[in-house]
């Protein structure tokens, strides 16, 4: 039985010349053998790898994590899925860092399920992607988690298989209930007044300041996740927005229920019909929070304030 092509280590590291010793050699090994190779991490994390590639760095597509990863469920379609699916004739390697000290309270609980998600994304393909993790500046339970998603855990000196990979149940101990805002604004919507509930996004919106394509692309994210409630929510829904730490928060809630736990992170081919909504939201914010259970899904979608 052939070995499944697919491989997701998690890199632990303690230091900047772990770091770059590490990822350096991992793009190096690719590079040697013909592989595509692209690097997504934190942008002072990808100033050091690049220095120390030197003229090899410009053999590799080179991203921010900051900015292309921002919102962790735009990861998988937009950035390694982007890369992996633009060379399907062979095997590819990515860096993937989507975890970094100074990723917020909030942010971290869809982290850990992207990180879980990317083993079923992936399954299959003939792809390598390694995940660094600060295990000076991660807390514990970070590193701790980490072994649950990944299968394979390495460090500078060896690499070894994790007895606590169990990405499913990491997926489902996120899916928790989202805490409840102070203030907000709030519209019970159908097909009826739809629009309103746009409008309403809108108005939270353009008071923290937002204008133009942002202010649009938030109408546009309303307009999605209204629509997602009367096709696949029981026919209705309640929208809520309001602002929270410097971040516009627009909430969807409704009587439906997701089951497929890669719902919004699959690239769709602009030729084929389809809902795609959870999709544009994924790629228009800046994080994404899901709660999911039979009868009951709550979407709360952030947007950075101007």
């Amino acid at each position: 039985m052939l070995a499944e092509p697919f491989s997701h280590p998690a890199l632990f590291y303690r230091s900047d010349g772990e770091y770059v010793a590490a990822t350096t050699a991992f793009v190096r090994e690719g590079l040697a053998a013909g592989e595509p190779v692209a690097i997504a991490v934190p942008g002072r994390n990808l100033a050091m790898i690049e220095a120390e590639l030197g003229p090899d760095a410009d053999a590799v597509k080179l991203l921010d994590m900051t900015v292309a990863g921002r919102n962790p469920g735009r990861i998988i379609p937009a950035v390694l899925r982007d890369f992996a699916d633009r060379h399907r004739h062979g095997h590819v390697r990515i860096i993937g860092e989507p975890i970094w000290p100074g990723r917020s309270e909030t942010e971290y609980p869809a982290c850990a399920q992207h990180e879980a998600l990317i083993n079923m994304a992936f399954t299959g393909r003939h792809v390598t992607i390694l995940c660094p993790y600060d295990t000076v500046g991660l807390e514990p339970e970070v590193i701790r988690e980490a072994a649950r998603t990944h299968p394979v855990l390495r460090d500078v000196s060896r690499e070894w298989h994790s007895d606590d990979y169990a990405p499913e149940q990491v997926v489902e101990g996120h899916n928790r209930p989202l805490e409840e805002p102070e203030e907000f604004l709030s519209l019970r919507f159908d097909h009826t007044n739809l629009s309103a509930a746009r409008a309403l996004a809108a108005q939270q919106a353009a008071k923290m300041g937002f204008t133009g394509d942002r202010l649009d692309d938030i109408r546009l994210a309303a307009a999605e996740l209204g629509a997602n409630s009367l096709d696949h929510g029981g026919g209705s829904g309640t929208i809520r927005a309001w602002a929270e730490d410097g971040r516009l928060v627009c909430e969807i809630s409704d009587a439906g229920h997701i089951t497929d736990p890669l719902a919004g992170r699959r690239p769709v081919d602009p030729r084929q019909s389809g809902s795609r909504g959870l999709l544009i939201v994924n790629l228009l914010s800046d994080l994404v929070r899901v709660h999911t259970r039979a009868g009951a899904t709550t979407i709360r979608a952030y947007f950075d304030a101007p």
